[in-house]
């Protein structure tokens, strides 16, 4: 689910070597001692993995929704459990470094931009929130 979303929604906003270098971070393998530090959520549509997202520490790391589910309220859903968790764990401001694709979903949500990163070509977009109410 994550490298289709990858392939499919990611890919017009970098490129294809890119999109292959970032997905290698997502392999079983890659993934799996990740579960152990990190808060994680999953979506599901009966049997069928349709988002994640996960919560280290402060930040939000891993939103992706199946390109089949866009659009239909399953980053928003993912998003508030998210903040319900860091809000519980007493967290005041969550951080985001978000991709190009997912900036504008993450500002729709109340969260700025405070800084962008290059690792090699590959751009991201740091966003922070305030969870104060």
């Amino acid at each position: 689910m994550i490298i289709a979303a990858l392939r499919e929604t990611n890919a017009g906003d970098y490129s294809p070597e890119i999109i292959a270098r970032v997905a290698e971070n997502f392999s079983p393998a890659a993934v799996l001692p990740l579960l152990a530090s990190r808060v994680v959520f999953v979506a599901v549509e009966g049997a069928t993995v349709v988002g994640t997202a996960s919560l280290d520490g402060a930040v939000v790391r891993t939103v992706f929704v199946s390109p089949s589910a866009q659009k239909q309220g399953v980053g928003l859903m993912l998003m508030a459990e998210i903040e319900g968790a860091a809000r519980a764990n007493g967290i005041a401001v969550l951080s985001v470094p978000s991709s190009i694709t997912a900036q504008g979903f993450y500002a729709k949500r109340g969260f700025e931009v405070v800084e962008e990163r290059y690792h090699g070509d590959e751009r991201t977009i740091v966003m922070k929130r305030s969870l104060a109410s």
